[in-house]
């Protein structure tokens, strides 16, 4: 499963918690995983998967959101990803919760 090996890898490689769900009590920054598209063909798997990083600033998270462009271009180290590339990445804060986030969309090829 896409989302728990994107989980695991940041996780292990950032100070920064990654979850796949809000829970109670969150800390003041962290990632949160969602996969919002997959196919497979000939044994290939391909996922999207959007990253929203949560800070206490719109800076704060734009910062944060550059720090895991970065450490996602790593994740083709891992043997069960072939392929990592940047979809987008938008300011993508919640205004009615008044939280500031900022979204990055990956196309993930791995197996």
């Amino acid at each position: 499963m896409i989302e728990k090996i994107v989980l695991n890898y940041l996780n292990d490689t950032t100070k920064i918690q990654a979850y796949t769900e809000k829970e109670e009590n969150m800390p003041e920054e962290y990632f949160l995983i969602e996969k919002i598209g997959s196919s497979e063909e000939n044994h290939i798997k391909q996922a999207t998967i959007a990253i929203k990083s949560y800070s206490t600033s719109l800076y704060k998270a734009a910062l944060l959101n550059e720090e895991l462009k970065k450490i996602m271009k790593r994740i083709i180290e891992l043997y069960e990803v072939s392929r990592c590339s940047l979809n987008s990445d938008y300011p993508y804060s919640d205004t009615t919760r008044k939280e500031y986030r900022y979204q990055a969309v990956f196309d993930i090829t791995y197996f």
